[in-house]
């Protein structure tokens, strides 16, 4: 939203300077994101009297003039033919930059012809406050000697660029912006209610509503003898100021008035409608019109259009046709203003895929008691500016009802808060707000018809800390003492994210943050979205469903990077997926994905693989705290490839799933080449347990050395080699501390279906060296531990 710092002291009366303003609006929650103020490039010029103007004695076309400027009377050699004695002109000092020209003036005079000048004479083209370049500027007015140049040629109005919030739909309007200002005590409010214009007669034209739940109040009055040409100055110049065109002096009014009281507005020419219009629901073919935009639309019943007996006129709260549109040639007009429901509104333009400035205001929720002041200021400013006799206004349907009234308990202010405010306070901060208050035990707060986000007490009290100030509200720190030590203030989740995050950038992964919504069909790619996860309004056609994992934007996201010559792309995010609308069908996810790509090396280079993800998962899941001990299956997702994957699980509890993707799934999302991939589900993994807290026990080495043993298997080829390594690690849990494959063969010698798992078995001695037939009893122990995984002891 933007507006000129004149045009809100239309409605404020305040003495802040422009900085100052920007400071109270922020602590107001006015949340400002620019300030383009075209005094400050112009700074270093001022205005400046020409006493004097001579010809140069050795160039014709130069003169050599005598200039009273705020630096004294200067010397200036000038080649403007317009150079004169008594005019007033902008003067730039020795030094000052000159941005039309983009070269800076020395510092010290410089001769031009032997002849010394001290400083120059602009042209508004120079500096770049205007076209003029046929001369230097030569200012009417009655300036004194060292006026800001911004000041005398009226560009001294600064333009304010905040961001409003869905919620506050009332400050999409000048008026509602000054309101606020003044409840928070920036200065008084200066505009009073608006006055109604006599008519003449009953309006002609009928309003008729077929479709109350879209259009439920609408008014219209016809004003006859209408000029329409170019708008006054002040209206172009505040119009082009915050960027938009100047059309007519019909069309300008509209657009200020939407701008300066949140209240859209459509003129139409009176001689290309009917005597009936109606606001109802789109007709298909035989509703195609042309709008203002110069595209044909087909309008669906979805649609609220506005038609009279014989043709569609436009598209309710979105935009108006070209063919019942104001001309020069236009002198009868009727004015609409109407309040259009915003879902209905938000509908047509997203299926449209139009965007205007009505449509902005109708879908955010446009004060719908508005539709009779928004016809009188347009009444008055065309009668002003325009001429012409209006009619009465008529009005058909009701405005939707308020909010309804909300119970407020005054001391609850203060508990939540922290702040002491008195009862007499907080009723003037209410009714500087346009609320309505009947104090009793409990007070009855009214709301305003622009305030549709008010609905309960808690709006109100949040009203009441963002005009008392919110840097008066008290800050104090959250208690962390637990007994005599500090305890965390992160949640053990938030902790797994840190970790996670950071184990996942010391594996090579960049992080990524993308949607937590996806399209549907890609979805079904990965087993469908949940129960309830179909968006009823997406944002975009391509994200209608909320995903059921992370791996689908980040798979997209490596194609991507690919596709601009990043072969190599490792990409993780950690964030929320969904499997159903329930409070507990939201789980936090670490995902990451890699492309298989073997790089280029001298010493030669490895091709990842499985192995490779299944690494990167180990050490994210380890600086998570997982337990060590962990189960894995193949037993995995439809988005694994068969016998390249694999599942992490604590008994029935899966922790996370990895491997290489699916090459069916990879073609669907149009991904070259191979893609290996991980899935961490944070929810699953256990609590750590806590302890106490004690000093950490001195390193202890073993004092005996270890003794290894090898062993030999045959095992069916589909038996996981984590099963068999698992059960020789469980045949001695006292002496056993590790156990590891180091070697797989399936060559001459060994049978058809089975396959060689060569296992090494690390036996700790703990008080005594071991025996020969100890360490013999130990060996029996595991052979027997890998006959009942389904293992024999290869001969």
């Amino acid at each position: 939203m933007k507006f000129t710092q004149s045009w809100l002291s239309d409605h404020l009366d305040t003495d802040l300077t422009l900085d100052q303003l920007d400071e109270a609006m922020t602590m107001a929650g006015l949340e400002i994101e620019d300030i383009d103020n075209p005094a400050d490039k112009l700074a270093e010029f001022s205005v400046a009297h020409v006493t004097d103007a001579k010809p140069h004695p050795d160039a014709d076309r130069l003169r050599v003039c005598t200039v009273e400027t705020k630096d004294g009377t200067k010397q200036i050699v000038c080649g403007a033919p317009n150079a004169r004695a008594g005019m007033t002109a902008i003067y730039a000092a020795l030094g000052t930059y000159i941005p039309g020209l983009d070269f800076s003036l020395d510092k010290k005079p410089r001769k031009i012809r032997g002849i010394e000048s001290h400083g120059m004479l602009c042209s508004t083209n120079e500096i770049e406050a205007g076209e003029d370049h046929d001369g230097i500027a030569d200012l009417e007015g009655d300036f004194a000697v060292g006026t800001p140049a911004a000041e005398a040629l009226g560009l001294d109005d600064a333009v304010i660029d905040f961001e409003v919030t869905p919620n506050r739909p009332d400050w999409l309007g000048v008026y509602g912006i000054a309101r606020d200002l003044a409840a928070a005590g920036i200065g008084s409010l200066k505009t009073g209610p608006v006055e109604p214009v006599k008519g003449e007669g009953d309006c002609p034209v009928r309003i008729e509503l077929d479709w109350d739940e879209a259009c439920p109040v609408f008014a219209g009055r016809v004003i006859k003898g209408v000029k329409n040409g170019p708008s006054p100055a002040w209206l172009q110049a505040r119009l082009t100021a915050i960027g938009l065109r100047p059309i007519n002096l019909l069309v300008d009014i509209t657009n200020y008035i939407s701008y300066d009281r949140a209240r859209p507005l459509h003129v139409y020419d009176l001689a290309k409608i009917g005597s009936t219009i109606r606001a109802r629901k789109g007709a298909g073919e035989a509703d195609r019109f042309e709008a203002l935009d110069g595209k044909d639309y087909e309008p669906s019943a979805n649609h609220c259009v506005i038609a009279d007996d014989e043709r569609c006129l436009g598209f309710g709260g979105v935009m108006g046709g070209e063919y019942s549109g104001c001309t020069e040639e236009t002198t009868d007009v009727f004015i609409e203003s109407a309040w259009f429901d915003p879902g209905i509104t938000r509908v047509t333009a997203r299926e449209t895929g139009i965007e205007s400035d009505a449509k902005y205001r109708f879908e955010r929720g446009v004060d719908p008691e508005s539709v009779r002041d928004g016809i009188e200021l347009a009444t008055r400013m065309i009668m002003e500016y325009g001429g012409g006799t209006p009619t009465e206004v008529t009005v058909a349907g009701e405005a939707p009802a308020r909010n309804a009234d909300i119970s407020f308990d005054p001391a609850r202010a203060e508990r939540l808060l922290g702040i002491k405010l008195s009862d007499d306070r907080i009723e003037e901060i209410l009714v500087s707000l346009g609320f309505t208050v009947s104090r009793g035990e409990t007070w009855t707060v009214g709301v305003p018809s622009w305030r549709r986000d008010a609905t309960m007490a808690a709006d109100l009290i949040e009203e009441m800390a963002r005009i008392a100030g919110y840097d008066n509200l008290p800050t104090t720190p959250f208690g962390r003492v637990v007994g005599e030590r500090f305890e965390a203030p992160a949640t053990t989740m938030q902790n797994r994210v840190r970790a996670a995050r950071r184990a996942a950038a010391l594996a090579g992964y960049d992080e990524a943050i993308s949607w937590s919504f996806c399209r549907h069909d890609e979805a079904d790619l990965f087993g469908g979205y949940g129960q309830g996860l179909k968006l009823a309004n997406p944002i975009s056609s391509e994200l209608d469903v909320m995903r059921p994992t992370a791996l689908i934007h980040l798979l997209k996201a490596v194609q991507r990077s690919a596709d601009r010559g990043v072969e190599d792309a490792r990409y993780f995010e950690a964030g929320p997926i969904y499997l159903n609308d329930h409070p507990d069908g939201q789980q936090t996810v670490v995902a990451g994905v890699r492309r298989v790509v073997t790089g280029r090396d001298w010493q030669g280079s490895e091709t990842p693989d499985v192995f490779s993800i299944k690494a990167d998962l180990l050490a994210i899941l380890d600086a998570v705290g997982a337990p060590a001990s962990l189960q894995v299956t193949t037993d995995t997702s439809v988005w694994c490839h068969p016998g390249r994957s694999g599942v992490m699980r604590l008994g029935k509890n899966v922790l996370a799933q990895f491997g290489e993707v699916h090459p069916s799934l990879l073609k669907s999302l149009d991904i070259d080449g191979r893609v290996l991939a991980f899935e961490i589900f944070l929810d699953n993994i256990p609590a750590p347990k806590k302890k106490a807290l004690k000093a950490r026990p001195a390193l202890n080495l073993p004092e005996l050395n270890p003794v290894t043993r090898d062993f030999a298997f045959l095992a069916p080829v589909d038996l996981p080699a984590a099963n068999l390594i698992r059960a020789v690690r469980g045949a001695d849990k006292q002496l056993i501390t590790d156990a590891r494959l180091f070697d797989v063969y399936d060559g001459k010698g060994v049978p058809e279906g089975q396959v060689s798992l060569a296992v090494e078995a690390v036996i700790q001695p703990r008080d005594k060296t071991l025996t020969d037939k100890e360490i013999e009893q130990i060996s029996s122990k595991v052979v027997a531990a890998a006959e009942k995984a389904g293992a024999s002891l290869r001969g």
